[in-house]
């Protein structure tokens, strides 16, 4: 998108709508909006009831005057379909668009997420107001890109639903006894007799079968997105010719995202980070492995389309961004692949529930605010470094997270029912290879392996149909693969896999899984290096294995199984596999890691060793690397990184970086 737009897309979500009876005030805001460095805003999420006062009875002439007036001042537009938020209406003359819970209980209007994506009168709606703005406003010069719905999202278990749900199921299975062997109904004597018995899980009816659950799943992320491609496809019927986005939300599970991602053309999404709660290293690392998660769906540039510049109102507690920490986060969106830097909101409403969020134009109107001066930092940084816009982040690491892996080991029922930690796994392997400075994809496992040197799949406890084959070739050809506990148990049903786990991989990781020990909370044990005899802590879950070809990397130090393998290395063809048997603390991962990285021959950005809390990233085109050096620390931290031919595009950089500052390196690509 910036490449089209010749520079970073900074600016945000612009609600005129709700000030269309203070022209002044507008008036204002591009004036701020202009000295701020904004050049996108995005309109029309939430104004449907603007758009469409009653059925049928449409107004999009304010709307024209806001995007006239914009253009005009050399601010372009991201248009918005409305169905984030419907007027109340909508509601009171087709009731089947509210949603209906898992307790089978119909909703009354209010918030946003509760509209029925099956039923046909909210997709007729849907469709009759896109396709009038497409038509309306597509080629208008100063709208660039539709902005589809919002933060899709919700499930709904109303009697529509229930129907799509059997056609579906219908679909993919053809017969009943072909979903009683998959889903192993035999277990409580829960068999079906038809499709119409089968009900979405509830509370109040079935909640035993894990294939069923995991269908539930899997049909609900379907309907969201086949939603999705509705949108768009009103959007085409009305003439519409620009590329379209829909904005994710952080760590959501509900939506595969993977799947949502193949009906628009660009990937957003919004993120909104918890400073200062946790330590700001660690806040950092977590936001990166979500850049670079929807950055790799794609493997494309994606777009930040939400952030907050001041505290979020609707977290526990409303911190504000210490000086500093909205450059680094907005700069280090761009430094994982992003082309826009966009936040939620330009101006604060007057009301409603997010009357005290966070925004560009605060409720004091005036330029002298803090929140406003880092604005116009950022603006002009972005600006500083508009050549960096034509460039990618390419990646020789991976680390797989999975999302419908997610649902079923969220949802086993053992060996642990308080928490899996998946999330905090992943991160360790994530947090891990970027300590060394890497670039990292984070894929899912129907992606392909090849492009990659060396792969982590952690805690995958369901293999995906083709899997175990696509890490054999992978490991054979060459490829470092890092397996840990409690994967390959379970096929796409969560039915146990036979003869042995990991499923289908036992020869590649030279070991066979036998009984895994569940930690309490504060209970550990140790992982001791079988060469220098270094200790590390794990708890939460300790697999056991049986050795076949593989030799032990670390035994475990305590308990009935010490002495045994707690992380193994097994040769497989021209590869090598790895088996983490434990969730160990981060810095066995880091120290694990660093020597599989440099077996693998990874080309590090820089050959010294990076501080705690120093990240790096780098983008290239076809000449240039640019590299991100970014302090999260909240106090000064000495770092000098080799500079021959590099020259510093933003920054400085002294020896010692100053607390949540940023510099930007140009230098030859090698």
């Amino acid at each position: 998108m910036a490449e089209n737009f010749h520079r970073f897309l900074y600016g945000g979500d612009y609600n005129p709508d709700q000030w269309l009876e203070y022209p002044d005030i507008l008036k204002e805001d591009i004036r701020m909006m202009k000295e701020a460095h904004i050049n996108t805003v995005t309109l029309g999420v939430f104004a449907w009831s603007k758009l469409e006062p009653q059925d049928g009875v449409y107004d999009f002439d304010w709307m024209e005057e806001i995007i006239d007036r914009l253009y005009e001042n050399g601010i372009y537009v991201n248009l918005a379909t409305p169905s984030g938020a419907r007027p109340h209406w909508l509601a009171d003359k087709y009731p089947e668009v509210l949603q209906v819970d898992e307790s089978r209980r119909r909703q009354i209007f209010g918030l946003r997420h509760n509209a029925c994506f099956t039923s046909p009168a909210y997709r007729m709606k849907v469709y009759q107001i896109n396709r009038k703005l497409a038509e309306r406003f597509d080629r208008h010069p100063g709208v660039i890109l539709w902005h589809v719905s919002n933060e899709y999202g919700g499930e709904c278990h109303c009697p529509l639903c229930q129907q799509a749900f059997r056609d579906w199921l219908k679909e993919k299975y053809h017969t009943i006894d072909e979903i009683n062997r998959r889903w192993n109904t035999a277990f409580w004597s829960h068999t079906y007799q038809s499709f119409d018995q089968i009900e979405s899980p509830s509370s109040i009816g079935e909640s035993s079968i894990h294939g069923l659950y995991l269908d539930w799943r899997r049909f609900m992320s379907y309907q969201i997105t086949d939603f999705c491609r509705a949108e768009i496809r009103a959007l085409r019927d009305g003439g519409a010719l620009k590329k379209t986005t829909a904005n994710f939300m952080y760590n959501y599970s509900l939506i595969n995202y993977h799947e949502l991602a193949q009906a628009v053309d660009i990937v957003s999404w919004d993120n909104y980070p918890q400073w200062h709660h946790q330590k700001e290293p660690v806040t950092a690392m977590k936001s990166a492995m979500q850049h670079d998660i929807m950055r790799s769906i794609k493997k494309e540039p994606f777009l930040l389309m939400e952030s907050c510049p001041g505290p979020t109102n609707w977290s526990p507690v409303s911190k504000l961004k210490r000086p500093g920490i909205l450059e680094a986060a907005s700069l280090q969106a761009v430094a994982h692949g992003s082309d826009s830097v966009l936040y939620f909101q330009i101006r604060k409403g007057r009301g409603g529930f997010e009357k005290f969020h966070g925004a560009v134009i605060d409720h004091y109107g005036k330029s002298d605010d803090r929140v406003y001066q880092e604005c116009c930092q950022v603006g002009e940084d972005l600006e500083r470094l508009t050549q960096v816009n034509f460039s990618k982040v390419e990646s020789q690491a991976a680390v797989i997270y999975d999302w419908e892996n997610r649902w079923a080991l969220e949802e086993s029922c053992g060996p642990r029912n308080e928490n899996m930690f998946y999330k905090e796994a992943v991160e360790k392997s994530y947090s891990a290879f970027r300590k060394l400075g890497l670039n990292v994809d984070v894929i899912d496992s129907m992606q392909e392996l090849d492009c990659y040197k060396v792969v982590a799949a952690p805690l995958l406890y369901m293999f995906r149909p083709g899997f175990a084959e696509k890490v054999r070739r992978y490991v054979s050809g060459g490829g470092r693969f890092i397996l840990t506990y409690w994967s390959g148990v379970v096929d796409e049903n969560d039915l146990c896999v036979l003869g042995g786990t990991p499923g289908g991989l036992m020869d590649v990781m030279g070991l066979r899984s036998t009984e895994i020990d569940a930690l309490y909370e504060g209970e550990n044990n140790e992982m001791i290096s079988a060469g220098d005899g270094r200790r590390y802590t794990c708890e939460h879950l300790c697999q056991l294995v049986d050795l076949k070809t593989a030799k032990p990397l670390y035994l475990y130090g305590g308990d009935f199984y010490a002495g045994t393998a707690a992380a193994t290395e097994n040769d497989f063809g021209s590869g090598k596999a790895y088996y983490i048997c434990a969730d160990a603390e981060q810095k066995f991962y880091d120290d694990l890691y660093a020597g599989i990285v440099a077996e693998a021959g990874i080309r590090k950005v820089f050959s010294g060793e990076i501080p705690e809390g120093i990240a790096v990233s780098v983008r290239t085109d076809a000449e240039n690397e640019y590299i991100f050096i970014q302090n999260y620390n909240p106090q000064p931290t000495a770092f000098l990184p080799e500079m021959e031919d590099a020259e510093l595009m933003l920054g400085e950089l002294t020896g010692e970086m100053k607390p949540f500052s940023t510099a930007v390196l140009k230098r030859k690509k090698r």
